[in-house]
């Protein structure tokens, strides 16, 4: 099966924060707080999937307050934070959403992603992930972490899905297919 096909599968899509969401970088001021910059190009993908059906995660390995209001900005209610086993939390979430690992997708960049990549019917990266991550992903996005290579996994799966049209009629003020 080719990686649009897997795609078109995808019913529960995951994704990493750092390095996938955001470019990876942390910054620390000097009282110990910091911040991560996320691209709304990205956050609109993520809108346009769960629209058109398919259920979100975060499963990311910190556990930040940043992250929570990202995802209730975004509507993403499966949040699993500070996580070291991420195919267990995936398993976890298949189990509750009664979905089969052929219907998961994943979003991830290191090495810690890699058992769980392996496991999802869809697993893509970012071009800066490592070579290893690289090596397993069925698909390697274009455009970077934390500047587009999110939506662009989105449209993948939307077009996959046959979905790209119904969910771009609103905003191109075409007939919905």
């Amino acid at each position: 099966m080719n990686c649009f096909e897997r795609a078109a599968n995808v019913r529960l899509m995951g994704f990493d924060i750092d390095g996938v969401m955001t470019d990876g970088r942390l910054y620390f001021g000097p009282s110990g707080d910091y911040m991560k910059a996320f691209f709304s190009r990205d956050g609109f993908g993520l809108k346009l999937l769960a629209k058109s059906g398919v259920k979100l995660a975060i499963i990311t390995g910190r556990d930040s307050p940043i992250v929570t209001t990202r995802a209730a900005n975004l509507g993403i209610e499966l949040v699993l934070q500070g996580v070291e086993d991420k195919h267990a939390a995936m398993a976890k979430l298949l189990a509750e959403t009664g979905l089969s690992w052929e219907a998961a997708g994943y979003m991830g960049d290191d090495v810690i992603d890699l058992p769980l990549l392996k496991a999802c019917g869809f697993s893509a990266t970012v071009p800066d992930c490592h070579d290893l991550v690289r090596r397993q992903a069925c698909y390697v996005a274009q455009a970077p972490a934390g500047r587009g290579a999110v939506r662009e996994v989105c449209e993948l799966i939307l077009r996959a899905q046959g979905n790209w049209e119904r969910v771009m009629a609103p905003y191109l003020g075409t007939p919905t297919p």
